[in-house]
């Protein structure tokens, strides 16, 4: 087992009668009968924009919200909006994380968005952290909380949540769903979320320009030569730069 603890995370218990039917009705995945394991989803505004992502674990007697410890006030007064007079509670359930690649322990499932991911376990004391995630995200192009997911700006079908599972599309209404379904269904995507290669010189959040000096993108984490960039594509072609540093894609965007 090669794991470690998931720092800054938070770990919310949603409890009672109708919890299930509760989430079901807001988020972007179906919360699915327990011991199916985990489930990668999100909450997004009225207007179709993301809010939080969080993992969803049914254990029978609760449902278990893994989200980043920075958002987990916000979502959890959210979620208490929503609640109205329904039998629902929640709570922070005090579990650490662990997550790590290799052989999954006793009681840890598979993450859900990619196999480069490994696997990740509540009550499971990992070791210090030592993976390099962001090389591993950035290979695999999946987006990271509060780097290139942006609460009240990002678009999930931008970002990559089809591709990852995180949206399911049959699974009837929730918050947000109407903008989701028209992004899906009846427009093609224009801008998006890819990995590029990076030469020189530039920081996350530098602005990426083509040859006239129009701004096409942003740059975001990166690690070595290769990064993640939030792209226009129809724009995107030619020679790129981020600062000093010489951006290149290759045109393909991830499926």
């Amino acid at each position: 087992m090669d794991g470690e603890r998931a720092e800054g995370r938070t770990v919310l218990s949603i409890s009672g009668s109708a919890r299930e039917k509760f989430l079901h009705g807001l988020v972007t995945r179906d919360v699915g009968p327990a011991g199916t394991g985990l489930a990668w989803s999100a909450m997004l505004t009225p207007q179709g924009k993301y809010l939080a992502d969080f993992f969803l674990l049914n254990r029978g007697e609760d449902i278990l919200l893994d989200v980043k410890s920075d958002l987990a006030q916000g979502l959890a007064q959210r979620l208490a909006m929503y609640r109205l007079r329904a039998d629902v509670t929640i709570e922070d359930s005090g579990l650490p994380v662990a997550r790590g690649l290799g052989d999954a322990p006793e009681g840890a499932w598979p993450d859900p968005r990619h196999p480069a991911l490994g696997w990740r376990g509540y009550g499971i004391e990992g070791g210090e952290p030592r993976i390099d995630w962001d090389a591993i995200r950035i290979a695999a192009c999946i987006p990271e909380t509060g780097q290139e997911l942006i609460p009240n700006d990002s678009f999930i079908l931008e970002m990559g949540f089809d591709r990852l599972h995180g949206v399911d599309h049959r699974k009837g209404c929730y918050v947000g769903q109407e903008v989701t379904a028209r992004m899906k269904h009846k427009t093609e995507l224009r801008k998006g979320l890819v990995t590029v290669t990076v030469a020189g010189d530039a920081a996350p959040g530098t602005a990426i320009e083509d040859e006239g000096g129009r701004i096409v993108g942003t740059l975001h984490t990166r690690s070595g030569g290769l990064a993640l960039a939030y792209l226009r594509f129809d724009r995107a072609g030619g020679a790129l730069r981020a600062g000093d540093a010489v951006v290149t894609w290759s045109g393909a965007v991830p499926a």
